[in-house]
Protein backbone atom coordinates (compact mmCIF):
# COMPACT_ATOMS: atom_id res chain seq x y z
CA UNK A 1 0.00 0.00 0.00
CA UNK A 2 1.35 3.43 -0.94
CA UNK A 3 1.04 6.41 1.38
CA UNK A 4 -1.51 7.90 -0.99
CA UNK A 5 -3.61 4.74 -0.84
CA UNK A 6 -3.40 4.77 2.94
CA UNK A 7 -4.47 8.45 2.99
CA UNK A 8 -7.52 7.52 0.90
CA UNK A 9 -8.29 4.64 3.27
CA UNK A 10 -8.18 6.98 6.28
CA UNK A 11 -10.69 9.35 4.66
CA UNK A 12 -12.86 6.41 3.63
CA UNK A 13 -13.06 5.02 7.14
CA UNK A 14 -13.90 8.43 8.63
CA UNK A 15 -16.51 9.01 5.91
CA UNK A 16 -18.08 5.60 6.49
CA UNK A 17 -18.39 6.45 10.18
CA UNK A 18 -20.34 9.58 9.27
CA UNK A 19 -17.62 12.22 9.63
CA UNK A 20 -16.98 14.84 6.94
CA UNK A 21 -13.30 14.39 6.04
CA UNK A 22 -10.88 15.68 3.39
CA UNK A 23 -7.23 15.91 2.52
CA UNK A 24 -5.99 19.32 3.59
CA UNK A 25 -3.24 21.85 3.04
CA UNK A 26 0.03 21.22 1.25
CA UNK A 27 -0.85 17.85 -0.22
CA UNK A 28 -3.82 19.41 -2.04
CA UNK A 29 -1.69 22.30 -3.29
CA UNK A 30 1.05 19.97 -4.52
CA UNK A 31 -1.41 17.70 -6.28
CA UNK A 32 -2.93 20.67 -8.15
CA UNK A 33 0.59 21.64 -9.23
CA UNK A 34 1.17 18.10 -10.53
CA UNK A 35 3.75 17.48 -7.82
CA UNK A 36 4.05 14.40 -5.66
CA UNK A 37 3.01 15.37 -2.11
CA UNK A 38 5.69 14.82 0.52
CA UNK A 39 2.98 13.70 2.93
CA UNK A 40 -0.79 13.73 3.38
CA UNK A 41 -2.82 15.48 6.08
CA UNK A 42 -6.49 14.89 6.77
CA UNK A 43 -8.98 17.38 8.24
CA UNK A 44 -12.18 15.99 9.69
CA UNK A 45 -15.30 16.71 11.70
CA UNK A 46 -14.39 13.79 13.98
CA UNK A 47 -12.98 14.73 17.39
CA UNK A 48 -9.63 13.26 18.49
CA UNK A 49 -11.39 10.69 20.69
CA UNK A 50 -13.58 9.64 17.77
CA UNK A 51 -10.53 9.32 15.51
CA UNK A 52 -8.73 7.18 18.08
CA UNK A 53 -11.78 4.95 18.41
CA UNK A 54 -11.80 4.29 14.64
CA UNK A 55 -8.13 3.39 14.19
CA UNK A 56 -6.18 0.73 16.05
CA UNK A 57 -2.79 2.45 15.97
CA UNK A 58 -2.66 6.17 16.79
CA UNK A 59 -0.30 8.64 18.44
CA UNK A 60 -1.40 11.79 20.24
CA UNK A 61 0.96 14.28 18.57
CA UNK A 62 -1.04 17.46 19.25
CA UNK A 63 -4.13 16.52 21.17
CA UNK A 64 -4.70 20.04 22.54
CA UNK A 65 -4.90 21.23 18.92
CA UNK A 66 -7.08 18.34 17.81
CA UNK A 67 -4.32 16.41 16.02
CA UNK A 68 -3.91 12.64 16.08
CA UNK A 69 -1.41 10.67 14.02
CA UNK A 70 -2.77 7.49 12.46
CA UNK A 71 -0.19 4.80 11.82
CA UNK A 72 -0.51 2.51 8.84
CA UNK A 73 1.42 -0.24 7.06
CA UNK A 74 5.01 0.22 5.85
CA UNK A 75 5.59 3.01 8.39
CA UNK A 76 3.00 5.30 6.77
CA UNK A 77 1.77 8.12 9.03
CA UNK A 78 -1.21 10.40 8.43
CA UNK A 79 -1.93 13.36 10.66
CA UNK A 80 -5.67 13.73 11.24
CA UNK A 81 -6.82 17.11 12.59
CA UNK A 82 -10.28 18.10 13.70
CA UNK A 83 -11.76 21.15 11.95
CA UNK A 84 -11.06 24.02 14.32
CA UNK A 85 -11.09 27.73 15.12
CA UNK A 86 -8.03 29.24 16.79
CA UNK A 87 -8.14 31.59 19.75
CA UNK A 88 -5.69 34.45 20.35
CA UNK A 89 -2.00 33.99 19.57
CA UNK A 90 -0.46 35.81 22.55
CA UNK A 91 3.04 34.45 21.87
CA UNK A 92 2.96 35.08 18.10
CA UNK A 93 3.40 31.37 17.49
CA UNK A 94 0.61 29.12 18.75
CA UNK A 95 -3.06 29.73 19.57
CA UNK A 96 -3.83 30.03 23.27
CA UNK A 97 -6.89 27.86 22.72
CA UNK A 98 -8.80 26.08 19.97
CA UNK A 99 -12.44 25.18 19.47
CA UNK A 100 -13.75 22.60 17.06
CA UNK A 101 -15.63 24.01 14.09
CA UNK A 102 -16.67 23.48 10.47
CA UNK A 103 -14.53 22.90 7.38
CA UNK A 104 -15.10 26.48 6.19
CA UNK A 105 -14.02 27.97 9.51
CA UNK A 106 -11.00 25.68 9.51
CA UNK A 107 -9.96 26.97 6.09
CA UNK A 108 -10.36 30.60 7.23
CA UNK A 109 -7.83 30.21 10.08
CA UNK A 110 -5.02 28.90 7.81
CA UNK A 111 -2.13 31.01 6.50
CA UNK A 112 -2.32 31.33 2.68
CA UNK A 113 -5.10 30.63 0.22
CA UNK A 114 -3.04 28.00 -1.60
CA UNK A 115 -2.75 26.14 1.72
CA UNK A 116 -6.42 26.55 2.61
CA UNK A 117 -7.71 24.02 0.08
CA UNK A 118 -9.41 20.70 0.81
CA UNK A 119 -9.71 17.68 -1.48
CA UNK A 120 -12.19 14.84 -1.32
CA UNK A 121 -10.32 11.79 -2.68
CA UNK A 122 -13.51 9.72 -2.64
CA UNK A 123 -15.33 12.05 -5.05
CA UNK A 124 -12.21 13.50 -6.66
CA UNK A 125 -13.21 17.12 -6.04
CA UNK A 126 -11.58 20.24 -4.60
CA UNK A 127 -13.34 22.09 -1.77
CA UNK A 128 -12.26 25.73 -1.87
CA UNK A 129 -13.63 28.28 0.60
CA UNK A 130 -10.79 30.83 0.14
CA UNK A 131 -10.30 31.08 -3.66
CA UNK A 132 -7.01 29.27 -3.32
CA UNK A 133 -7.43 27.35 -6.57
CA UNK A 134 -7.77 30.59 -8.52
CA UNK A 135 -4.68 32.06 -6.83
CA UNK A 136 -2.75 28.92 -7.63
CA UNK A 137 -3.76 29.12 -11.29
CA UNK A 138 -2.71 32.80 -11.37
CA UNK A 139 0.56 32.04 -9.55
CA UNK A 140 -0.28 34.32 -6.60
CA UNK A 141 0.55 33.88 -2.93
CA UNK A 142 -2.11 35.61 -0.83
CA UNK A 143 -2.76 35.57 2.89
CA UNK A 144 -6.21 34.39 3.93
CA UNK A 145 -8.33 37.26 5.26
CA UNK A 146 -6.37 40.25 6.57
CA UNK A 147 -2.62 39.68 6.08
CA UNK A 148 -1.62 41.53 9.26
CA UNK A 149 -3.95 39.30 11.29
CA UNK A 150 -2.38 36.17 9.82
CA UNK A 151 1.17 37.38 10.49
CA UNK A 152 0.28 38.69 13.93
CA UNK A 153 -0.89 35.19 14.83
CA UNK A 154 2.37 33.55 13.76
CA UNK A 155 5.32 35.72 12.71
CA UNK A 156 7.02 32.75 11.06
CA UNK A 157 4.37 32.96 8.33
CA UNK A 158 6.27 35.94 6.91
CA UNK A 159 9.30 33.74 6.32
CA UNK A 160 7.12 30.91 5.05
CA UNK A 161 5.68 33.32 2.47
CA UNK A 162 9.18 33.83 1.10
CA UNK A 163 9.88 30.12 0.93
CA UNK A 164 6.58 29.26 -0.77
CA UNK A 165 6.78 32.13 -3.26
CA UNK A 166 10.32 31.13 -4.23
CA UNK A 167 9.70 27.39 -4.35
CA UNK A 168 6.57 27.62 -6.50
CA UNK A 169 7.58 30.75 -8.41
CA UNK A 170 4.61 32.80 -7.20
CA UNK A 171 4.10 36.54 -6.99
CA UNK A 172 3.24 37.73 -3.49
CA UNK A 173 -0.05 39.66 -3.55
CA UNK A 174 0.62 43.40 -2.85
CA UNK A 175 -1.27 43.71 0.44
CA UNK A 176 0.36 40.51 1.71
CA UNK A 177 3.80 41.80 0.71
CA UNK A 178 3.19 45.21 2.30
CA UNK A 179 2.13 43.60 5.56
CA UNK A 180 5.38 41.61 5.63
CA UNK A 181 7.48 44.73 5.03
CA UNK A 182 5.67 46.56 7.81
CA UNK A 183 5.93 43.70 10.32
CA UNK A 184 9.38 42.37 9.32
CA UNK A 185 11.16 43.69 12.47
CA UNK A 186 8.85 41.47 14.55
CA UNK A 187 10.40 38.32 13.09
CA UNK A 188 12.81 38.41 16.03
CA UNK A 189 10.15 36.88 18.30
CA UNK A 190 10.35 33.62 16.34
CA UNK A 191 12.61 30.95 17.81
CA UNK A 192 15.99 30.40 16.10
CA UNK A 193 15.12 26.76 15.48
CA UNK A 194 12.00 27.62 13.47
CA UNK A 195 13.83 30.29 11.50
CA UNK A 196 16.67 27.89 10.75
CA UNK A 197 14.26 25.21 9.53
CA UNK A 198 12.61 27.59 7.06
CA UNK A 199 16.00 28.86 5.91
CA UNK A 200 17.25 25.30 5.51
CA UNK A 201 14.33 24.51 3.20
CA UNK A 202 15.00 27.66 1.16
CA UNK A 203 18.67 26.90 0.59
CA UNK A 204 18.25 23.29 -0.53
CA UNK A 205 15.65 24.32 -3.11
CA UNK A 206 16.64 25.11 -6.70
CA UNK A 207 15.06 28.59 -6.38
CA UNK A 208 17.28 29.60 -3.44
CA UNK A 209 18.45 32.79 -5.21
CA UNK A 210 14.86 33.99 -5.59
CA UNK A 211 14.29 33.33 -1.89
CA UNK A 212 17.28 35.50 -1.01
CA UNK A 213 16.02 38.31 -3.25
CA UNK A 214 12.63 38.17 -1.54
CA UNK A 215 14.19 38.26 1.92
CA UNK A 216 15.78 41.58 1.03
CA UNK A 217 12.81 42.97 -0.90
CA UNK A 218 10.48 42.25 2.03
CA UNK A 219 12.92 43.71 4.59
CA UNK A 220 13.34 40.38 6.40
CA UNK A 221 17.01 39.79 5.66
CA UNK A 222 18.64 42.20 8.11
CA UNK A 223 16.36 41.52 11.12
CA UNK A 224 17.24 37.84 10.79
CA UNK A 225 20.86 38.22 9.66
CA UNK A 226 22.44 41.51 10.78
CA UNK A 227 25.66 40.04 9.34
CA UNK A 228 24.43 41.12 5.90
CA UNK A 229 25.21 44.74 6.83
CA UNK A 230 28.91 43.81 6.73
CA UNK A 231 30.61 45.64 3.81
CA UNK A 232 32.30 42.37 2.85
CA UNK A 233 28.90 40.93 1.89
CA UNK A 234 28.17 41.50 -1.80
CA UNK A 235 24.53 40.65 -2.39
CA UNK A 236 24.51 40.68 -6.20
CA UNK A 237 27.62 38.53 -6.46
CA UNK A 238 26.35 35.96 -3.99
CA UNK A 239 22.92 35.84 -5.64
CA UNK A 240 24.55 35.05 -8.98
CA UNK A 241 26.56 32.27 -7.36
CA UNK A 242 23.39 30.83 -5.83
CA UNK A 243 21.72 30.87 -9.26
CA UNK A 244 24.55 28.78 -10.70
CA UNK A 245 24.19 26.12 -8.05
CA UNK A 246 22.53 22.87 -8.97
CA UNK A 247 21.09 20.65 -6.25
CA UNK A 248 23.35 21.11 -3.27
CA UNK A 249 23.52 20.63 0.46
CA UNK A 250 22.35 23.17 2.99
CA UNK A 251 25.89 23.40 4.34
CA UNK A 252 27.39 24.33 0.96
CA UNK A 253 24.75 26.98 0.20
CA UNK A 254 25.03 28.42 3.72
CA UNK A 255 28.84 28.55 3.45
CA UNK A 256 28.62 30.29 0.09
CA UNK A 257 26.23 32.86 1.50
CA UNK A 258 28.26 33.58 4.63
CA UNK A 259 31.75 32.94 3.30
CA UNK A 260 32.71 36.53 4.17
CA UNK A 261 32.59 35.50 7.84
CA UNK A 262 35.75 33.43 7.49
CA UNK A 263 37.99 33.42 10.60
CA UNK A 264 40.64 36.11 10.72
CA UNK A 265 44.12 34.49 10.76
CA UNK A 266 45.73 34.93 14.16
CA UNK A 267 48.47 33.42 16.23
CA UNK A 268 45.93 32.12 18.71
CA UNK A 269 42.96 30.57 16.87
CA UNK A 270 39.65 30.81 18.70
CA UNK A 271 36.46 28.79 18.40
CA UNK A 272 34.47 32.01 18.82
CA UNK A 273 34.60 32.98 15.16
CA UNK A 274 31.79 34.96 13.49
CA UNK A 275 30.59 31.92 11.54
CA UNK A 276 30.67 29.84 14.73
CA UNK A 277 28.58 32.44 16.54
CA UNK A 278 26.06 32.58 13.69
CA UNK A 279 25.60 28.80 13.62
CA UNK A 280 25.19 28.78 17.39
CA UNK A 281 22.64 31.58 17.26
CA UNK A 282 20.54 29.63 14.76
CA UNK A 283 20.98 26.51 16.89
CA UNK A 284 22.11 24.42 13.95
CA UNK A 285 23.06 20.85 14.73
CA UNK A 286 26.66 20.18 15.77
CA UNK A 287 27.18 18.27 12.53
CA UNK A 288 25.91 21.16 10.42
CA UNK A 289 27.91 23.73 12.37
CA UNK A 290 31.17 21.78 12.18
CA UNK A 291 30.80 21.22 8.44
CA UNK A 292 29.95 24.88 7.77
CA UNK A 293 32.85 26.16 9.88
CA UNK A 294 35.24 23.82 8.04
CA UNK A 295 33.92 24.87 4.63
CA UNK A 296 34.13 28.59 5.36
CA UNK A 297 37.65 28.24 6.76
CA UNK A 298 38.85 26.29 3.70
CA UNK A 299 36.71 27.88 0.98
CA UNK A 300 39.72 28.66 -1.22
CA UNK A 301 42.20 26.13 0.15
CA UNK A 302 42.89 24.64 -3.29
CA UNK A 303 43.77 27.97 -4.87
CA UNK A 304 47.03 27.61 -6.86
CA UNK A 305 47.00 23.92 -6.08
CA UNK A 306 50.04 23.05 -8.25
CA UNK A 307 52.31 25.30 -6.19
CA UNK A 308 51.26 23.84 -2.82
CA UNK A 309 53.02 21.00 -1.00
CA UNK A 310 50.97 17.83 -0.66
CA UNK A 311 51.01 18.17 3.13
CA UNK A 312 49.08 21.46 2.82
CA UNK A 313 45.98 20.02 1.20
CA UNK A 314 46.17 16.30 2.04
CA UNK A 315 44.07 16.65 5.23
CA UNK A 316 41.36 18.29 3.12
CA UNK A 317 41.12 15.67 0.37
CA UNK A 318 40.70 12.87 2.94
CA UNK A 319 38.09 14.82 4.92
CA UNK A 320 34.49 13.44 4.75
CA UNK A 321 33.31 16.84 3.50
CA UNK A 322 35.63 16.97 0.49
CA UNK A 323 32.83 16.83 -2.10
CA UNK A 324 31.06 19.76 -0.41
CA UNK A 325 34.34 21.69 -0.41
CA UNK A 326 34.89 21.03 -4.12
CA UNK A 327 31.34 22.21 -4.87
CA UNK A 328 32.00 25.40 -2.87
CA UNK A 329 35.22 26.01 -4.81
CA UNK A 330 33.36 25.69 -8.11
CA UNK A 331 30.68 28.15 -7.02
CA UNK A 332 33.38 30.56 -5.85
CA UNK A 333 34.88 30.64 -9.34
CA UNK A 334 37.73 28.25 -8.54
CA UNK A 335 36.69 25.62 -11.09
CA UNK A 336 40.22 24.74 -12.25
CA UNK A 337 41.46 24.39 -8.67
CA UNK A 338 38.53 22.09 -7.87
CA UNK A 339 39.27 20.01 -10.97
CA UNK A 340 42.89 19.67 -9.85
CA UNK A 341 41.79 18.36 -6.46
CA UNK A 342 39.32 15.98 -8.16
CA UNK A 343 42.16 14.63 -10.29
CA UNK A 344 44.16 13.87 -7.15
CA UNK A 345 41.21 12.03 -5.64
CA UNK A 346 40.71 10.12 -8.86
CA UNK A 347 44.34 9.22 -9.59
CA UNK A 348 45.90 8.70 -6.16
CA UNK A 349 45.48 5.22 -4.64
CA UNK A 350 44.39 5.20 -0.98
CA UNK A 351 47.85 4.21 0.28
CA UNK A 352 49.34 7.28 -1.43
CA UNK A 353 46.50 9.62 -0.55
CA UNK A 354 46.59 8.74 3.14
CA UNK A 355 49.71 6.65 3.92
CA UNK A 356 50.18 5.01 7.31
CA UNK A 357 52.09 7.46 9.58
CA UNK A 358 55.78 6.62 10.00
CA UNK A 359 55.66 7.44 13.72
CA UNK A 360 52.91 7.69 16.31
CA UNK A 361 52.41 9.27 19.70
CA UNK A 362 53.70 6.08 21.30
CA UNK A 363 57.14 6.79 19.84
CA UNK A 364 57.16 10.17 21.55
CA UNK A 365 55.96 8.74 24.85
CA UNK A 366 58.72 6.14 24.77
CA UNK A 367 61.18 9.04 24.52
CA UNK A 368 59.53 10.82 27.48
CA UNK A 369 58.14 13.69 25.41
CA UNK A 370 55.42 15.24 27.63
CA UNK A 371 51.91 15.73 26.29
CA UNK A 372 51.19 19.27 25.16
CA UNK A 373 51.47 21.63 22.20
CA UNK A 374 55.06 20.56 21.46
CA UNK A 375 53.96 16.91 21.31
CA UNK A 376 51.37 17.66 18.61
CA UNK A 377 53.72 19.98 16.74
CA UNK A 378 56.42 17.30 16.44
CA UNK A 379 53.94 14.69 15.19
CA UNK A 380 52.49 17.07 12.59
CA UNK A 381 55.90 18.25 11.37
CA UNK A 382 57.12 14.70 10.80
CA UNK A 383 53.82 13.76 9.18
CA UNK A 384 54.12 16.71 6.79
CA UNK A 385 57.66 15.71 5.85
CA UNK A 386 56.43 12.19 5.18
CA UNK A 387 53.60 13.42 2.93
CA UNK A 388 56.01 15.71 1.05
CA UNK A 389 58.40 12.72 0.58
CA UNK A 390 61.17 14.30 2.63
CA UNK A 391 61.05 11.22 4.85
CA UNK A 392 60.75 7.85 3.14
CA UNK A 393 60.79 5.22 5.91
CA UNK A 394 60.40 4.74 9.64
CA UNK A 395 64.11 4.80 10.37
CA UNK A 396 64.46 8.24 8.81
CA UNK A 397 61.42 9.44 10.71
CA UNK A 398 62.79 8.20 14.04
CA UNK A 399 66.14 9.93 13.42
CA UNK A 400 64.25 13.13 12.66
CA UNK A 401 62.27 12.67 15.87
CA UNK A 402 65.43 12.28 17.92
CA UNK A 403 66.79 15.51 16.47
CA UNK A 404 63.64 17.34 17.54
CA UNK A 405 63.99 16.00 21.06
CA UNK A 406 67.64 16.97 21.46
CA UNK A 407 67.12 20.51 20.12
Amino acid sequence: MTEREFAIEVVQRLHDAGYESYWAGGCVRDQLLDLEPADYDVATAATPDQVKALFRRTVEVGLSFGVVEVLGPQKHKIQVATFRNDGNYSDGRRPDSVSFSSAEEDADRRDFTINGLFFDPLQNRVIDFVSGQKDLENRILRAIGKPRDRFREDKLRMLRAVRLAARFQLEIEPQTAEAIREMAPQIDVVSPERIAEEFRKMLVNAHRARAMDLLFELHLALPIFPEFSDPRFHREEVTEQLKRMTLSSFEVAFSLLFGFLRPVPSEKPSRKTPIHDLCRRLKLSNEERERIEWLVKNQDAFRNLASQPFSRYQPLVIHPGIQDLLELHKRNGLESDAQGAEAILRDYPPEKLNPVPLITGEDLLERNVPAGPKFKEILQTIRNQQLDKKLNDREEALRCLDKFITQ
